[in-house]
Formats: C-alpha cells, structure tokens, sequence
C-alpha cells in the first residue's frame, strides 16, 4: 500500500500488517494522518472526480462516515459528522453578538457554514465568497445534506471569487466574519488569509462589537504544534480578546480548533447551559434548536474547556503568521 499520498483509493485487495490483516471484497480509502498513521474505510462509490483550476476534487460514499468530500486526498466533510463541524463554527460566535444582522463568510464551498447561519433570525445579509467554483456546484450537485437548499436562500450574496477581495471591497459592515478556509498549505489558495496583515484589514471591515472565527487546523495530541497556536497567536497581536474552542470529528480521525476574537467583552467560558439553551431557542426558534445534533449549552462547555497541552502550547508559542513567515498545515 502506497504511502505517498494524503489519500488514495485502493482496489480491492489483502492488506497485512504486522498486527492484522483486511480481507475485503470492496475497494477502500485511505487517508494518511501523519507518516506514521494511515485511516482505512471501505469505499462503496465515486459520485465524482474532477480538478478545478485549484485542487483536486473527489465526492465518495465510505462505509463509515458516508458521502465525504475530498480535496487533494484529504478528507473535508462527511455527511455523517460534518454538524459537529459545522454548528460549533456558527453558532457560539453567533451567540456572542446581541443581535447579527451582516455576516460575511470566506470559504465554505459545501453549503453547511450557511445553512446554519441562516437559522438565526436575525440575520438580513451574507455575503460569502469562495475562490472555487468547482467546489461550490460539487457541493450542490452531490452534497444535498450539506446545504439543504442554503444556496436558495434570498438573504445569500455569493461570490465566485477571492475571498480577501470581495471582503476588502464590501460597503458591509460586518457583524459576524466566519473563515471556513481550507488549511494553510504551501501553495495552497488560503495560506495568505492567516497572515496578522489580513487579520488587520479585516477587523476594519467589522462593526462595532464584532466578532471573527476561523477554523485554525488539527488539535489532536499527534497534530496540534501547526498551526493552530501560531493562529491563534497572530489573533491575539491583533484582537483584544481571543478565545478558543476545540471538538472531535471522527472524520477528520482528529480534534479540530477554531479560534474566535474579537475587541467585544465576551466570557464563553461563563456562560450557563440554560442561558445557552434559552438564548438560541429565542434566535433560531424551537424547531430549529431541535434539529441541532450536537450544540447546546452543555456541549459549549466541552469545546471550550481545551486540553492542557492545548493550554500549554498556546503559553510557549511566540510565533505571528505573515507573508514572510508563514506556518503551513502538513
């Protein structure tokens, strides 16, 4: 079995290790975590695989985690799991603002950063733009689920376009900046939306007391020196306030960070499970909340309370991510 590759698709075969062996009728993928660990799921169909002008791009159905979007062999969502994903991204930084009206999303190609930002009420306006047009009608032609008819939503401004640019050009104040980027890799299209530079040009596009998230990478103890402390660092040399949070994705075979900062006065660390639970009702409604697989208040407070070598890493980093120095996701 190669190694070479994030991920692979593999015909059906006998693989042996050391410890055990597969005997498989079907055809598998894998997906290498690091040079020393590779995650096997049996692979039942390939809706499609294509390039964009960016990466590569595959839509498969896994024995395990069902249909999964795959960029560059490396896994992005699964239909099974991307709620976890996907609600912790919106829904805390949501409930920080009083009342988000303008939100402005980079990324987030596959549809489920806005399907759950359009839940809240409140909001009139998003504006997102994503640099892949590939992407984004993969993920309407083949992620049903992911979206679940967002892209029809009237309140939606899309761009097919350059992130920073259409971000940098709005008229829009924004009360909520939501980055679903793909990691920082070398050469990779988002490595630049990391940079203090960027972080700066951003804040002045932000209404008064508002907040930014990003995802900001792997936080398993296998994974977690790069880059998420770095981002969260480069947050901080800009914000007044920056706050962490990280869940398990059994997706990703990892747990994965976001950062939220903000010059606001916000203690999500304080936040009472009832005041959580009544607060979202209020803004998405009964049904709504209903519908959430895995946030509420009692899971606020799981995501928020990191690991101690999580802690212990954002006390020893000193780096900042800018143009000259950035920190890539390997």
């Amino acid at each position: 079995v190669s190694t070479q590759s994030t991920g692979a698709l593999f015909e059906k075969r006998k693989v042996t290790f050391k410890m055990f062996s597969i005997e498989s009728r079907n055809k598998w993928f894998a997906e290498a975590i690091n040079d020393d660990l590779q995650i096997f799921s049996t692979l039942k169909t390939v809706y499609y695989s294509g390039k964009s002008e960016f990466q590569n791009l595959d839509v498969i159905e896994t024995g395990a985690f069902g249909r999964c979007l795959l960029i560059d062999g490396k896994m992005q969502s699964a239909s099974i799991d991307e709620f976890i994903y996907h609600e912790c991204l919106v829904h805390p930084v949501m409930l920080a603002h009083p009342g988000p009206k303008n939100v402005f999303v980079g990324g987030g190609g596959e549809g489920a950063t806005i399907r759950e930002i359009f839940r809240h009420k409140s909001v009139e306006k998003v504006v997102m733009a994503d640099i892949d047009a590939v992407v984004v009608q993969t993920s309407k032609d083949h992620l049903p689920t992911h979206h679940n008819g967002a892209y029809k939503d009237s309140r939606l401004e899309l761009h097919i376009d350059d992130a920073k640019k259409i971000l940098l050009e709005s008229p829009v104040s924004f009360d909520i900046v939501i980055f679903d980027l793909a990691d920082p890799t070398e050469g990779g299209p988002a490595y630049l939306l990391y940079t203090k530079n960027f972080y700066e040009q951003v804040k002045k596009k932000m209404s008064s007391g508002g907040l930014l998230i990003t995802q900001s990478g792997p936080a398993g103890l296998l994974t977690y020196k790069e880059p998420f402390p770095c981002i969260r660092n480069t947050l901080a040399a800009v914000f007044k306030n920056v706050y962490e949070m990280a869940v398990h994705v059994p997706s990703f075979n990892d747990m994965y960070s976001y950062v939220i900062a903000t010059d606001a006065a916000v203690d999500f660390h304080s936040w009472a499970p009832e005041f959580i639970n009544k607060t979202l009702k209020e803004r998405i409604g009964e049904e709504a909340f209903n519908q959430l697989q895995f946030y509420d208040g009692i899971s606020h407070h799981h995501i928020v309370h990191i690991p101690k070598f999580l802690r212990k890493a954002i006390d020893d980093e000193k780096r900042i991510y800018t143009e000259e120095n950035p920190v890539y996701f390997h």
